[in-house]
């Protein structure tokens, strides 16, 4: 037990350090896509034409997207 204990510590060490962790976050990769949502399920991407992709938010920014209005 003391061995499992140890090695989940280490696994987390990481997120202690940093005191962050990345908050992904979901946009289609259509034509005229320019949002990103924290949900899979909002409806601003009950439309989106292609497959909806989860990235960083930091990557979404990255690409000049906004929150999506139904985002409250």
């Amino acid at each position: 037990m003391k061995t499992i204990t140890i090695f989940i510590a280490f696994l987390l060490l990481p997120i202690f350090f940093t005191g962050t962790t990345e908050t992904n976050v979901y946009i289609c990769k259509g034509k005229g896509s320019k949002k990103y949502h924290y949900r899979k399920s909002c409806r601003g991407l009950s439309r989106c034409s292609t497959k909806v992709f989860e990235v960083t938010l930091k990557k979404a920014k990255e690409m000049k997207r906004t929150l999506c209005g139904w985002e409250d």
